[in-house]
């Protein structure tokens, strides 16, 4: 049901600014983006070869993006910490049917709503969202379901996604999110039994696969800040920098790089 980590969501006061910082310090390229003209907010996005992505989110109307569950979310970062995580989206096939099996499941999602943002070339990306029915954070996700068409969905934009070069030298992939909690197994049983999947957990460290990806959870006095975002790429040195609230590492991978996340 659960296909895999989607997209981060990492609020930013500058998402130009912050794309050019990462560009720079990591290595990884932002080349789409554009306004959600409903919802108050703009974005960078750093697409990557297993078909997930990186959206850097700042605020464009606060009126309007304060009605928005991520626009809430990204604009609680910005007022707590500067920058940060805000939320992610988990990738579903078919978003009516993930919702129904898991709210049957006890998990508490709405109606899956239609979603777009305007490219800056016109064109018009298109999704779905399932939201919980608590605030969205670090640890509480949401579900989409992308219109497979067009410029970034379509299945030449995934191919030519697969292949690209990013400036370290390598097609990117996401290998998994690490978040600081107080509480890494209970953390970890209420992310499971929202999304339908299973985690392992002792103590003090919790894991779930979420498809091709982990999500790791640990005491929040152990890590020095809110969220790691690990990602892997055909390097020969692992590359790490801390920037926005987060730890951003790029482990070497041989290729490929590609993971069955988007069909």
């Amino acid at each position: 049901m659960i296909r895999g980590i989607d997209h981060l969501v990492i609020a930013s006061d500058d998402p130009d600014a912050a794309a050019d910082a990462l560009e720079t310090a990591v290595g990884i390229a932002f080349t789409g983006g554009g306004r959600h003209e409903s919802f108050g907010t703009r974005n960078r996005l750093a697409f990557l070869a297993d078909g997930s992505y990186v959206e850097l989110i700042g605020i464009v109307d606060p009126e309007l993006a304060a009605r928005s569950p991520v626009g809430a979310a990204s604009m609680r970062i910005l007022v707590t910490q500067g920058s940060g995580l805000a939320t992610w989206a988990a990738l579903v096939d078919d978003i009516e049917a993930a919702v129904d099996s898991l709210n049957g499941a006890g998990a508490a999602y709405g109606s899956p709503t239609h979603g777009s943002r305007r490219r800056d070339d016109g064109e018009l990306v298109e999704w779905w969202t399932a939201f919980p029915d608590a605030p969205l954070n670090a640890t509480r996700p949401f579900l989409i379901q992308h219109a497979m068409t067009g410029a970034e969905w379509g299945p030449v934009a995934l191919e030519e996604r697969a292949s690209f070069i990013h400036p370290l030298g390598s097609p990117v992939r996401l290998s998994g999110i690490t978040l600081a909690v107080d509480d890494p197994p209970a953390a970890s049983a209420e992310l499971a039994h929202a999304l339908g999947i299973e985690g392992h957990a002792v103590p003090d460290f919790a894991v779930l696969a979420v498809g091709p990806h982990e999500v790791r959870l640990r005491p929040r006095g152990e890590m020095p800040v809110a969220a790691a975002v690990t990602l892997g790429a055909d390097v020969e040195t692992p590359v790490s920098a801390d920037l926005l609230g987060l730890a951003f590492g790029v482990d070497v991978v041989e290729a490929p790089l590609r993971e069955p996340n988007p069909a």
